[in-house]
């Protein structure tokens, strides 16, 4: 018969890492493998959701999938298993895994110490469980010695005392045990205003869960019936989350993963950074004809050339005559960090939301380099495969609101950055040219900029300097 030390040693279980700087939870979008499929180490078996990104995730050893622990859509801890693999297949019959725990197996329940030998303060307990405020007994959890027929009897001496003091005859009981609950699912009570000693718990061990603490509260929630009848047609568990319903007057979308890291970064920049933006239009006729030649440039052949590419060299040559721009505020010690790099972060519209990756180094980039580096982000963000790596550490970035129709607008900076520029349509407009109204391909530029770091006087320099080189790209050549 299999012993539990070597069920220990033949199922491993794979836990949800921090894929990123300080993440907690992520939300699994995909399985790609499922119980009973073989799995090699390294081999991709499901992509995530964080906070910033998709990340895709390896199984670290060989073996066979024993269980998935998490269905699709399930957002899940850092740290918390979310599948079994059995790393020694037909060694003997499959015994189910040893269950995870954070306290060691003991052969036999010891004995209760004496009132006066126990230790006082706080114990070690599992994580996220906390200490029961008095004395009672707790319910044994498992690993422990205790007789499986004994736990209903337990169990249920528990409940009768919540019951008990719930209708007020619990004077005389002992106080009931404190509700198992991890710290996210207690955090997710308080805010929600739910009393955990009255939820049901489903999840294994009496553990309560976010679902039950939901379905909690959902009774509070329910409209009442109008006074009127009114065709109101609510969503359904089987429509897809945020889809709209025939007839419905509202349809609710979940915030979370990438767009609800990106609001809570916005509105702290937006509430920390006192935000100065300045515009300037600029007759970019010249820029655009450089673009086209470029296109057919035999250095260029095979790269993405575009304005863009342009308007991000152009603001690279202005960080490089007014390197003070290029900067961060430390709060913590009150400094201000000036970086003798630029990351160049450029902000994309995704299905998943707004992320900012950006291309390392960039001021060290010849154009060739900076056109190729500027097209495998664009592809990675629109396939979804931009990692958390990628939109760490920016410096400045770029906005391309114009291609959306959009002349331009005030942008919000990227946290921990010290300026951000808006490009608008480049649209053909009549402009004086020479002394002569001539139609001419226009555009506005916007740059917001941190007044803690750049004041008016160095964000001018800055705008003009753009500006001047995509009225005059030649200046490239002499300012780079």
């Amino acid at each position: 018969m299999t012993t539990m030390t070597d069920a220990s040693a033949r199922f491993r279980e794979f836990k949800m890492p921090d894929v990123g700087e300080g993440l907690t939870e992520a939300e699994i979008l995909k399985w790609y493998v499922q119980p009973g499929d073989t799995v090699t180490d390294g081999q991709v078996v499901c992509e995530v959701e964080t906070a910033k990104a998709a990340v895709e995730l390896p199984i670290p050893y060989d073996g066979v999938v024993h269980e998935l622990r998490f269905d699709e859509g399930t957002t899940v801890d850092v740290g918390t298993a979310i599948i079994t693999v059995d790393v020694a297949p037909g060694s003997g019959p499959a015994e189910e895994p040893p269950p995870a725990a954070t306290e060691p197996t003991v052969a036999a329940a010891e004995p209760e110490a004496p009132a006066e030998d126990k230790p006082t303060g706080r114990q070690p307990v599992l994580v996220g469980y906390g200490v029961a405020e008095s004395s009672t007994k707790r319910r044994p959890r498992k690993g422990t010695s205790v007789p499986e027929q004994a736990q209903p009897a337990a169990q249920a001496e528990a409940k009768a005392a919540v019951q008990a003091e719930l209708n007020g005859h619990g004077t005389a009981a002992p106080a009931a045990p404190r509700p198992l609950a991890k710290p996210p699912v207690r955090k997710l009570a308080k805010d929600l205003g739910v009393d955990l000693a009255t939820v049901v718990p489903s999840g294994p061990d009496g553990i309560i869960t976010r679902d039950d603490v939901r379905a909690a509260v959902a009774p509070a929630e329910a409209p009442a019936p109008p006074a009127v009848p009114e065709p109101v047609v609510a969503e359904t568990a089987a429509a897809p989350s945020g889809a709209a319903v025939a007839g419905a007057r509202e349809t609710r979308i979940p915030v979370k993963g990438v767009r609800k890291a990106t609001a809570s970064a916005m509105v702290g920049s937006a509430f920390t950074a006192p935000h100065v933006t300045e515009f300037v239009t600029v007759d970019v006729t010249r820029t655009m004809k450089l673009v086209e030649e470029l296109k057919s440039d035999k250095d260029m052949a095979g790269l993405r050339v575009n304005p863009l590419l342009l308007i991000a060299k152009a603001l690279l040559v202005a960080i490089r005559r007014n390197p003070e721009v290029n900067a961060a505020w430390d709060e913590a010690n009150q400094e201000i960090v000036l970086k003798h790099y630029v990351n160049l972060g450029i902000a994309a519209a995704t299905p998943r939301g707004l992320i900012v990756p950006n291309i390392k180094d960039a001021h060290d980039k010849t154009l060739p380099q900076l056109a190729e580096a500027l097209g495998e982000l664009v592809s990675t963000a629109r396939e979804g495969r931009t990692t958390p790596a990628a939109m760490q550490g920016g410096t400045v970035t770029i906005t391309n609101v114009g291609v959306f129709g959009v002349d331009t607008g005030t942008p919000i900076l990227n946290p921990g950055e010290s300026a951000i520029l808006a490009v608008g349509a480049i649209k053909l407009q009549p402009w004086v040219h020479k002394g002569k109204i001539k139609p001419r391909q226009v555009t506005t530029l916007a740059l917001s900029f941190d007044h803690r770091l750049v004041d008016g006087e160095l964000g001018s320099k800055v705008l003009a300097d753009v500006a001047a080189v995509l009225e005059q790209p030649k200046r490239l050549i002499t300012w780079a």
